[in-house]
């Protein structure tokens, strides 16, 4: 047991590989030299276009994806879809200066960890790739209610999530999601293993007609499921 967490100790301390996709090379400096100056976060590599960083995500398998939205030829939203049919791992934040409705609601449809905007302080952008890196929501304070209502807009249109449909395990499972935890940290904490909490986070998503694990996190805590026994 004490070697379990201790190990479990050093994973969750060893530094966050980031790869940059961005088409502007002043910003990617930017990002470069703030990573320089955090322990626990370190550059793994960055691309310019979605086709170079699409193949260097495959080579590096980086922990985290800082993606820009408004790229030339493919976007970031195509290159999130490209990301995710190569069946990328890594978290992927979309970052951008945009903050349409819109926007926000495609990229985490198209599978986005996260959404931040590139007005935002450095210190609050390292804090936010921190929480990405460890598997949580990394979303702009004032995106997340705009996030929220979009979500309770279109759940009103056709049938909404159903959490009578979800057994005991999915609704404990859909709490840790909430929380922001990653797979690896929901499986540690039900001391089940990680294949199965895949399956599990797959068949809730699927039951609660939503598509991704930024929509689960957001609309259970609009609803207070976090809250419930």
């Amino acid at each position: 047991m004490d070697n379990k967490k201790k190990s479990d100790l050093f994973d969750e301390k060893a530094p966050a590989s980031v790869l940059l996709i961005d088409d502007h090379p002043l910003l990617r400096r930017g990002i470069i030299q703030l990573l320089e100056m955090e322990p626990d976060l370190v550059l793994a590599g960055e691309a310019s276009n979605a086709l170079d960083g699409v193949q260097l995500a495959v080579e590096l398998d980086p922990d985290l994806i800082l993606l820009d939205l408004n790229m030339p030829d493919i976007n970031g939203i195509e290159t999130l879809k490209l990301l995710r049919a190569e069946k990328i791992s890594s978290r992927i934040v979309i970052f951008t200066v945009s903050d349409h409705e819109e926007d926000v609601v495609a990229a985490i449809k198209a599978g986005a960890d996260g959404y931040l905007l590139k007005d935002m302080e450095p210190e609050d952008l390292v804090s936010q790739l921190r929480q990405a890196a460890l598997g949580r929501m990394a979303i702009s304070e004032k995106l997340t209610s705009l996030l929220a209502e979009a979500l309770r807009n279109q759940r009103s249109k056709p049938a909404g999530p159903d959490i009578s449909s979800l057994t005991a395990r999915e609704m404990q499972i859909l709490r840790q999601v909430a929380e922001g935890l990653s797979n690896k940290m929901v499986a540690r904490r039900l001391d089940i293993s990680e294949g199965t909490v895949k399956v599990h986070v797959k068949n809730l998503l699927k039951k609660l007609n939503l598509r991704s694990r930024v929509e689960v996190a957001v609309w259970a805590v609009q609803e207070g499921i976090t809250q419930r026994q």
